[in-house]
């Protein structure tokens, strides 16, 4: 690592100008951001660490659950209230990583990096989140913007995650087996917005909606009605864990297989 200097604000306020300086980082579970400064592949003059926000926590309100950006995967994966309303996200949190990582990585930090093959950036993308920041709210289809690039501004900080209730959703997810990424992710989800599918692990801009898959699914929610649903291999990422061909193949494997778990 790199000399930096650290800092653990006990206010947004404080957090927010802090970022302000020049090369700073916001630190949330350190998932990634640790690793990345251990490689020398960042060299940030400060680390602002958020975990003293009070950024945390879950509430269902009517037709909503709202997660503060602090919370960890650990906790949505064993949340009552989320496995009540969004049983689908529940699941998703618990399949991240390993116990450790469950344990330290953050809802908000996770969207925040948008990693091409993380889990949540798909469960926003299909339920139709809004993404709350210390600015604005930001809905989902607004807020990925590529690979490893969101709407974020530089020092904008994610305050909390809203998902509307849907009415069924699933998240079945073909994981590398090693890190346990997705190689391809799906998320299904009906709900107030209509038939959505979102893939993430698979594409080279990063999770995408299937727009051929909600076509398909608004006509008969069935896993026979994807039988024509495809995606172009040369919008799928190819590396040493699978072709191109291979991920287009996964995703329409793996929708199936989310749109049967949604019963």
């Amino acid at each position: 690592m790199y000399n930096f200097e650290y800092q653990k604000p006990a206010a947004l306020a404080d957090a927010i100008a802090a970022l302000g300086q020049d090369d700073a980082k916001a630190l949330a579970g350190g998932m990634t951001l640790i690793p990345v400064l251990k490689q020398r592949l960042n060299q940030p003059s400060v680390v602002v660490d958020l975990s003293k926000l009070g950024l945390s926590g879950i509430t269902v309100t009517g037709d909503t659950v709202t997660i503060g950006a602090m919370t960890t995967h650990a906790t949505v994966a064993r949340s009552a209230e989320i496995q009540r309303a969004i049983p689908a996200l529940a699941a998703l949190a618990g399949g991240i990583g390993d116990n450790q990582v469950r344990a330290r990585g953050t809802i908000g930090g996770s969207l925040a990096n948008n990693d091409p093959s993380a889990c949540y950036p798909s469960a926003a993308l299909a339920l139709g989140a809004t993404i709350t920041t210390n600015k604005r709210s930001i809905p989902a289809d607004q807020y990925f913007t590529g690979m490893f690039s969101t709407a974020l501004d530089e020092g904008e900080v994610i305050t909390a995650v809203s998902f509307p209730i849907p009415a069924k959703a699933a998240y079945v997810k073909f994981k590398q087996p090693a890190s346990r990424y997705a190689m391809v992710g799906v998320f299904v989800a009906k709900g107030p917005a209509g038939v959505r599918v979102a893939v993430t692990g698979s594409g080279q801009s990063g999770v995408f909606r299937f727009t051929a898959a909600e076509q398909a699914l608004a006509a008969n929610w069935s896993a026979d009605a994807l039988a024509g649903a495809t995606v172009a291999a040369d919008d799928m990422m190819s590396d040493i864990h699978g072709s191109a061909v291979y991920r287009a193949h996964l995703v329409g494997v793996v929708t199936k297989r989310a749109v049967l778990a949604a019963g």
